[in-house]
């Protein structure tokens, strides 16, 4: 199945906008983020476990072990404060 990555904030600036990736069928938002990290990189750099990174599924916010279905988005963005 494929789905589109789109990054926001501090993160599109370092990967971009968004990119496609190919799951198998039942795959998390967890292991999309851990595939992302496993290519090393930026995408390591800023995805890594020990970033906070929220995310959200077809623009609702999701925790990472939503699973996902074809042809979703699925969006990270870093965590948002206020002052």
């Amino acid at each position: 199945m494929k789905v589109r990555v789109r990054y926001f904030a501090s993160l599109r600036e370092a990967l971009g906008a968004e990119e496609s990736v190919e799951l198998t069928e039942g795959a998390s938002a967890a292991a999309v983020r851990d595939l992302l990290v496993a290519r090393g990189g930026r995408h390591a750099e800023v995805l890594t476990r020990g970033r906070a990174v929220r995310c959200a599924v077809n623009q609702t916010m999701a925790d990472e072990a939503t699973v996902l279905a074809d042809g979703d988005e699925l969006a990270f963005f870093p965590p948002v404060t206020g002052g």
